[in-house]
């Protein structure tokens, strides 16, 4: 699963520092501390879909941690029943927002006999309780049914309770989770079709346990069913749900009942449906559906989106050696959704972050980590899924290291690891470092979902391959999911597969990034003993001691002599015979290991490892030469890295060179053509920025402002404001396309603001939350606090209405997040800056905030 939220290393609502600020100060107290902050997809993958991760960092800045911590042992759910198989029949009131059902759940003893049945159904109304026809006596509180049998089961002997319920999901209590503050299961949006900019829809969202909002289950993923739902709705529109769609009925009521079937056993939290008006693109994958649920806005959009879905069902098939495990495989993109994607078994729901149009996805399909991510949950998460949350990494881990995968497979080695770059750096971060991959300890079930499951596991998988070779791994993960499909895994179980293939002992590396904590921390010095010919590499480890393998190149007179080495002292120097001074000691090169390393390197050894194969080793040349800028070596080589073959490091080249500095005059030419003729229009954008430094004629930017690509009309549209002002306000003021405008944003905003613009306030209060904490440019942070100021200090009605609205919406969609906490805050300070006006609808507009205000409380 993808969550774009998680947890903040500290609470800043409850901050001291931030309790003690005047109001005024309390907006640039929040924005500065957005380093602080951090989500989940990568998942969330915020800082890929940050740099992508463009996706809702907004929300990041809505995660609070409660105070008070449980970190008690978290046991695996003991098993007194097993759940055998789930039927419901559904329907919708809209108006109440509620769900009229009936269930029949078909378990057995798990090993003793039993007399009653414990379910988990939370806020449910109970109407009956029956078998074979006959009321049953039940104690239910609100969140567990407690069922007498009035009969004895023995293992294996299959009974059946029939329960007549409605489910009531805007009644649900929180538990009181320090990451998740309501478990709402089945979401009802916009029911009653009162908001014109938003579709009616109904999806669920299970994970952790909350499917038992909407159906009585034992709701924990060491349990499987099988399952059919009859879902009733009116007949405009379309459902989706696990399995395939047996048969549609139409009603004599305007309704149609649509039976869906899931003949495999699957975990209560991957149960699904979808309901809405959407557009149906269907695609197929070895005869098996693939089908899209999209809005009708963005059909013609669905194949570029989603359209490498069946490569990658092939590719993972033929990776893993398992054949896709599920009869079908759709993907549907919910309104408002609470996440960033979701798993369920042969129906992932993703949030509206998927929706591109033509003029994002020519930049980049920033979503397609995502689809690839969840997919590959249809193998690791799904076929086989962790026995207990403390063993998450077995379905999230894997399905980090999914898109690595994907990427190297589809787009190159460069491509990939400029993303577990990213990722193990987000883990880096996150300073998690104290908390094991797997553990028993921790507050709330959602707490699992964090940089340490997500990246750092992802991380710890390609460790692994690289140690066991591409062959041993894929055979190994082979074994894991044959030997436990349809059931449950555990880190123990996969550690034991990959022992049995490769004939490895491999205890010391899942008790080391398993079971224990943190990362090598390494100081390397490398020297050079002339007299005896030897190259000299001592690595001294911070306070905690690893053991590993790991690789290092010694380059002598530019050619590579490898050397197979095991750290596993608190200091060592290793020698190794070299003829001369090497030109560059490679350590790790393979760049496999989580390490964070200072050492002694030289500029020259900088210069000399740009010319390497690595994507790290050119990364990290071109940020460490960019400090030196007095060099000509230097120069010359970052000039050169224009050029580099992977279009991360030519956009990364592009920055580190300051076009104003004379040494770089060379550069203008060559970034010019850049501009006008890289293949990756994102390579394009960050040319236009770096030329509007030393332009003087604006036709280039002119030329680049009729792109297809949004980022390239973007950053013309910026270059061209500090050329021609009155250029870029015509063609900023010609811009009316709701799409054009929502992807230009932070080009338009700053043109509105200056030229104060008032007919487009109404877009910039729309768009405020969104500026404040979605960026880590903190120039860009100061000028949507700019925008904040101005808006909240006007006395427009209906821009205030706009501003108010906006931040309620997303105060109660977020409200889990602790969202409506910080919104109450920020509208605290427009209301005081409204009560500073002397115009006459100084009442009515502190009214609007007021009630937006009491809307959160």
């Amino acid at each position: 699963m993808m969550r774009f939220l998680e947890k903040l290393k500290i609470s800043l609502i409850n901050n001291s520092n931030y309790l003690n600020l005047k109001s005024t100060q309390k907006s640039a107290f929040l924005v500065n501390n957005c380093n602080k902050i951090y989500t989940f997809a990568s998942y969330i993958k915020i800082i890929d879909i940050m740099k992508k991760y463009t996706f809702t960092l907004i929300l990041v800045l809505f995660a609070f941690i409660a105070n008070a911590q449980d970190n008690s042992y978290k046991a695996s759910k003991e098993k007194i029943n097993d759940l055998v198989h789930t039927k419901l029949k559904v329907q919708f009131d809209f108006d109440k927002m509620e769900m009229p059902a009936e269930a029949w759940i078909t378990l057995k003893p798990h090993f003793y006999p039993v007399q009653n049945v414990t379910l988990d159904a939370k806020a449910m109304l109970i109407e009956k309780v029956e078998r074979d026809g006959k009321a049953l006596k039940y104690d239910y509180d609100g969140r567990k049914l407690k069922i007498e049998l009035a009969n004895t089961y023995t293992h294996n002997e299959d009974y059946t309770v029939y329960i007549k319920y409605t489910a009531r999901p805007e009644e649900i209590k929180s538990e009181g989770s320090a990451a998740i503050t309501d478990e709402k299961g089945l979401y009802f949006i916009n029911p009653k079709g009162t908001n014109p900019d938003k579709p009616t829809e109904i999806w669920t969202q299970g994970e952790t346990e909350s499917s038992s909002v909407w159906f009585p289950t034992i709701d924990s993923p060491n349990q499987k069913t099988s399952e059919e739902i009859y879902m009733t709705v009116p007949s405009k529109y379309v459902t989706l749900s696990n399995g395939l769609l047996i048969s549609q009925n139409e009603n004599q009521d305007g309704t149609r009942t649509d039976y869906w079937k899931m003949d495999e056993k699957h975990a209560p939290y991957l149960f699904f449906m979808g309901v809405g008006n959407f557009s149906v693109i269907k695609d197929t994958y070895k005869g098996k559906e693939v089908n899209y649920y999209v809005d009708k806005e963005y059909e013609q959009y669905a194949q570029e989106i989603f359209g490498n879905t069946p490569e990658m069902m092939a590719f993972f098939s033929d990776l893993t050696g398992v054949e896709f495990p599920w009869v079908k495989y759709s993907q549907m993109v919910g309104v408002d959704y609470v996440s960033g994607a979701m798993e369920n078994t042969t129906a992932t729901l993703h949030g509206e972050s998927a929706y591109q149009k033509s003029g994002n996805l020519i930049d980049d399909n920033t979503w397609e980590d995502v689809i690839a991510h969840e997919l590959f949950h249809q193998w690791f998460g799904d076929y086989v899924t962790t026995e207990s949350w403390s063993n998450l990494t077995v379905n999230e881990s894997f399905a980090n290291y999914s898109e690595y995968l994907w990427r190297e497979y589809k787009y190159g080695k460069d491509h990939a690891d400029a993303h577990r770059y990213e990722d193990v750096n987000t883990y880096f971060n996150r300073n998690n470092f104290d908390k094991n991959l797997v553990r028993f300890k921790y507050s709330a079930h959602m707490d699992m979902f964090d940089g340490v499951t997500y990246q750092k596991g992802g991380a710890i998988l390609h460790n692994l391959r690289n140690f066991l070779g591409d062959k041993a791994f894929f055979a190994g993960l082979k074994k894991y999911l044959e030997t436990n499909k349809f059931g449950t895994g555990e880190a123990h179980q996969l550690r034991l597969a990959l022992e049995e293939v490769s004939g490895k002992d491999l205890n010391w590396f899942f008790n080391q990034y398993y079971f224990s904590n943190g990362h090598p921390i390494l100081d390397i010095e490398y020297d050079y003993d002339a007299t005896k010919k030897l190259a000299l590499v001592t690595i001294n480890q911070g306070d905690k001691l690893f053991n590993f393998p790991v690789k290092i190149d010694v380059y002598v007179n530019g050619k590579p002599e490898t050397f197979d080495v095991w750290v596993s002292e608190k200091s060592k120097t290793f020698a190794f015979k070299a003829d001369s001074k090497p030109n560059l000691i490679d350590f790790d090169v393979d760049k496999t290991v989580i390490t964070q390393i200072t050492d002694n390197k030289t500029i020259d050894n900088y210069l000399f490892q740009y010319t390497t194969s690595s994507y790290e080793n050119r990364r990290e040349a071109i940020a460490h030469l960019a400090d030196d800028k007095d060099n000509s070596k230097v120069v010359k080589t970052l000039i050169s890295a224009l050029n580099d073959k992977y279009y991360g490091l030519r956009i990364k080249a592009i920055n580190s060179i300051d076009l104003t500095d004379k040494k770089y005059k060379k550069a203008i030419k060559i970034i010019e053509k850049i501009a006008e003729n890289d293949e990756k229009t994102l390579v394009k954008a960050a040319a236009l920025t770096s030329l509007a430094a030393v332009a003087k004629k604006t036709a280039i930017f002119e030329n680049a402002f009729l792109s297809k690509s949004y980022s390239v009309k973007k950053n013309s549209l910026e270059a061209l404001y500090k050329l021609d002002k009155n250029k870029a306000v015509e063609l900023a003021n010609a811009i009316t396309d709701k799409t054009d405008k929502e992807n230009m944003t932070d080009a338009l905003i700053p043109i509105y603001l200056e030229q104060k613009s008032t007919n487009q306030y109404g877009f910039i209060a729309k768009n405020i939350l969104k500026g404040m904490f979605f960026s880590r440019d903190t120039e860009k942070q100061k000028l949507y606090q700019k925008a904040f100021q101005t808006i909240a200090a006007s006395d427009d009605l209906e821009v205030t209405t706009i501003l108010v609205n906006d931040f309620v919406k997303t105060g109660i969609q977020y409200k889990q997040y602790g969202a409506d906490k910080m919104i109450v805050q920020l509208l605290g300070q427009v209301k005081s800056l409204k009560s500073k006006l002397t115009s006459a609808n100084k009442e009515q507009l502190i009214d609007v905030v007021n009630k937006g205000i009491e809307k959160l409380k």
